[in-house]
């Protein structure tokens, strides 16, 4: 399941970063505990990072163990990544 924030910004990337997405998604679907775990204010966000275009981007997404449905969240570049997920 994806949020509006992931769709927003998965909309805006280039094909060959959206085929990347693509398959970071494929892997955390795979292994949802793949991704590391934040603290603080962030404590319930996991964040799985890969390249694309020679630039780090990273995935964040949450986990529901109960229905154990996977929420992509996020998508982007390192750069401002957690400052614009704590808004």
């Amino acid at each position: 399941m994806q949020t509006r924030r992931f769709a927003r910004q998965y909309k805006k990337l280039h094909d060959k970063t959206a085929l990347d997405v693509d398959a970071a998604v494929e892997m955390v679907r795979q292994n949802p505990e793949t991704g590391e775990r934040k603290k603080g204010d962030l404590g319930a966000l996991h964040v799985f990072k890969f390249h694309s275009n020679n630039q780090l981007y990273l995935l964040g997404y949450t986990l529901e163990e109960s229905v154990r449905l996977i929420y992509l969240e996020a998508v982007g570049p390192h750069e401002n990544f957690y400052r614009d997920m704590k808004r």
